[in-house]
């Protein structure tokens, strides 16, 4: 299905066709932007994607997959949209309804073109100028989101033949974009079904990134059987960082038709050098590929062995992901089930408060979060107590410095995310085990 690159071709193409120059911008403050081989959000600080794909155009039902993502922790989705050549198109409306969970979430919307997937090869597949024709014609959904929205053209744009025009469609779709008012960054994906085996992304990416006036695109590659070696991983992402082009894993499994991909090495070299990362997906894969579901039913109460990597395993979502600045200070809407413990009836006057929340649970394990808010005044920093009673053990954190003694754990702030304006909030969250019961504890807040 996905062509593997002889080991006569990698030797070939172990040197670069050409050295990478080009000149950066400053950070756009109206949007997304990109430096140094960086992305960086609206708020200028550093945003490294740790998300899913959802396939909303097959599923537009599955609304509540936006809230539920966000719940087990990520930071970003990517959600598959149609033109109308192949699948029902996604209008303008609906796509805004996409943004506007995306933002009630907290979540970045990579929002995609799934129609050019495999073009040249997959009959019915469209061109990347057909695809801007789509994004050009939605743009009304689109201007004035640029700190929520990232524009991916479109999906793994050609297969295994006909591809030596990528850079030229590519470039050419870009300043299309960039002439019809797009000021958002610009994804591009690579060739060969997205693998790039042939590396016609890698070697011709510096010529493409200069080709955008904003000098503001992504690039982004799919790792599935041709990425089954933690060398292959680590020398593709590896020339890029070294070249100063932003690069992220727009799509990877645990498992595919064309090969086991190492994604081991995918997560831990991606999390060593702040490279951004989209599982592929959360549910309602078929021909096939049911096996990459992460949740079964789209039920988040139902993950499963994939989904429970990507969400909850060595430098998976839970313990890496890192919300957008430009969430910061805002409170999100309740995308949790209610607190365990209940937040008080009369609101605070000073300090802060905390509320317990168990998110998931499964035999013998479970995930829990803490939120904390602050009162009528804002705080500079916070730190939560409280005591298990049926013998509960943390074994993972996140956005939080946890200690404990025997049953007792405490639970400070890290630097950025102790500063809350009045009523503003932030969470934590741990993976933890229990035993018989798993009763709620009541958790203690103190302001500094």
């Amino acid at each position: 299905m996905r062509k593997r690159l002889s080991v006569a071709g990698a030797v070939l193409l172990t040197v670069l066709a050409a050295v990478f120059v080009f000149v950066q911008p400053a950070h756009a403050a109206a949007g997304f932007s990109v430096a140094n081989g960086r992305l960086y959000d609206a708020g200028g600080t550093e945003f490294v994607m740790r998300g899913v794909n959802h396939a909303h155009t097959w599923y537009p039902q599955q609304t509540s997959s936006f809230a539920n993502v966000k719940a087990l922790g990520a930071n970003t989705v990517r959600v598959v949209l149609a033109t109308g050549d192949r699948w029902a198109k996604n209008s303008a409306a609906d796509v805004g309804n996409v943004i506007s969970l995306c933002k009630a979430n907290r979540l970045i919307c990579v929002l995609e073109v799934h129609d050019t997937t495999g073009y040249g090869e997959q009959s019915g597949a469209i061109t990347l100028d057909r695809a801007v024709d789509y994004w050009l014609s939605i743009a009304g959904a689109l201007n004035g989101q640029e700190k929520y929205v990232i524009v991916n053209i479109g999906n793994e744009p050609y297969g295994n033949q006909g591809y030596a025009t990528w850079a030229t469609d590519s470039a050419n779709a870009i300043k299309r974009l960039r002439a019809g008012g797009l000021a958002h960054t610009i994804m591009v994906d690579a060739p060969n079904w997205g693998q790039d085996w042939s590396f016609t992304m890698r070697d011709n990416a510096a010529t493409v990134f200069n080709a955008d006036p904003a000098k503001n695109t992504v690039f982004s590659i799919h790792m599935y059987g041709v990425f089954d070696t933690a060398a292959e991983i680590t020398d593709y992402l590896g020339r890029f960082r070294s070249a100063g082009l932003p690069i992220v894993v727009g799509e990877f499994g645990f498992n595919h038709s064309d090969g086991n991909p190492d994604e081991d090495t995918i997560l831990s070299y991606s999390q060593a050098n702040r490279i951004g990362w989209l599982g592929w997906s959360w549910s309602g894969n078929g021909g096939g590929v049911e096996y990459l579901d992460m949740a079964t039913n789209f039920d988040p109460a139902q993950l499963t062995s994939w989904g429970q990597r990507i969400f909850n395993g060595a430098n998976g979502i839970k313990a890496t992901a890192r919300e957008a600045s430009v969430y910061s200070g805002s409170t999100p809407p309740p995308t949790t089930p209610t607190p365990t413990t209940p937040p008080p009836t009369t609101p605070p006057t000073g300090g802060c408060t905390a509320s317990y929340t168990i998110v998931n649970q499964w035999q013998g394990g479970f995930q829990g979060e803490v939120k904390v808010t602050a009162g009528s005044a804002a705080i500079t920093g916070w730190t939560t107590k409280w005591t298990f009673t049926g013998g509960q053990t943390v074994s993972q954190s996140w956005n939080t410095a946890l200690s404990s003694s025997g049953a007792a754990y405490t639970a400070r702030n890290v630097d950025y995310n102790g500063r809350l304006g009045a009523g503003a909030s932030t969470s934590f969250g741990f993976i933890a085990s229990w035993n018989g019961t798993n009763p709620a504890p009541a958790v203690t807040c103190t302001a500094s």
